[in-house]
């Protein structure tokens, strides 16, 4: 049965994303913010998603670019608009599907920022080195080692229960974007640093039982509301581990930590769809940026060391 105004359009739509493709609620609340800004556009102009025209749609689209939205903005909501359509026409609510061949204005690809290994090296000889006492050097060692073995998100890392480490574990179960969960290998290094920091976090579960503290159940705990390390002092964490790694910290985030982890991999001849997998990507095409960080950083290379590149380096031959 056809929706009747633009409000069911889009709410049987969404329902219908949350049902059939477990779209993340994030994705959710996007599609919602878009398609309602659609449609308070086409409603001025006289018209709805049931009798928009593909004039009408890139009359809106010329309306968001003349606000000044951004390239990225305005292709996401043409994506959106392109998704309600499409489905729009397999239910047979409209017998068309005006946006089909709408082309967007694309996105500016930004190569994400990585660490060459030495300075990966820098930071992890930093987290064995720094912090205010052994037990904190043995816990940023073990998030360190965990973030550049595995390319975990922050988010993964920190929320990480106890109980997915124990047993000496050779992979890690991960709980990613949209409850969509995956395994993660651990390198040796990685191993090491988790048992080392395990033992420290069970001595340190011993006193607080003493005491008649209930244990935590995060990898990581916290006195605060989420019961682990925060997102941000992580963040502050890795910065501070920058300064004393001798790296520069405008280049360090978390996620560049993630850059690196699936640039060097691919660097040493993994499968884009391995490193695809151990991201947890849903779409191979966010993956394939990487070789793209690797292309430039090749480049940089050439540049750098071929002779041919450097001024008077090779001097034209005479003939006798």
């Amino acid at each position: 049965m056809r929706p009747t105004d633009d409000y069911h359009w889009i709410s049987t739509f969404l329902e219908a994303q949350a049902a059939e493709l477990g779209a993340a609620m994030n994705t959710l609340l996007a599609y919602g913010r878009d398609l309602k800004d659609c449609a308070a556009w086409l409603d001025q102009h006289g018209s709805d998603f049931g009798k928009a025209s593909r004039e009408d749609i890139e009359a809106y689209l010329i309306a968001c670019d003349a606000q000044g939205l951004s390239r990225a903005t305005r292709a996401r909501r043409l994506s959106a608009i392109k998704q309600i359509y499409r489905f729009a026409f397999e239910e047979s609510w409209r017998p068309d599907n005006p946006a089909i061949q709408i082309k967007g204005p694309g996105r500016a690809q930004r190569l994400p920022k990585t660490l060459d290994i030495p300075e990966v090296d820098g930071l992890l000889a930093a987290a064995r080195t720094g912090g205010r006492s052994p037990a904190d050097r043995l816990r940023n060692t073990c998030l360190m080692e965990l973030l550049y073995a595995t390319g975990m998100r922050v988010s993964e890392l920190v929320a990480l229960p106890v109980s997915a480490a124990r047993g000496d574990p050779r992979m890690l179960l991960v709980l990613g974007k949209g409850g969509k969960e995956r395994m993660v290998p651990l390198s040796p290094p990685a191993r090491d640093a988790l048992a080392a920091w395990l033992a420290e976090w069970d001595r340190q579960r011993e006193t607080e039982r003493a005491r008649g503290i209930p244990p935590p159940r995060h990898l990581f705990p916290s006195r605060g509301k989420s019961g682990h390390l925060t997102r941000h002092r992580f963040y502050l964490l890795i910065k501070e581990l920058a300064v004393a790694g001798g790296v520069a910290p405008d280049k360090v985030t978390p996620h560049t930590l993630r850059h690196a982890f699936a640039t060097h991999l691919l660097a040493n001849g993994a499968d884009l769809r391995v490193i695809q997998t151990l991201l947890g990507h849903a779409d191979v095409a966010t993956t394939e940026i990487y070789t793209h960080v690797l292309d430039e950083r090749l480049s940089e290379l050439v540049l750098e060391h071929h002779p041919l590149t450097k001024t008077g380096a090779r001097k034209p031959t005479e003939d006798t």
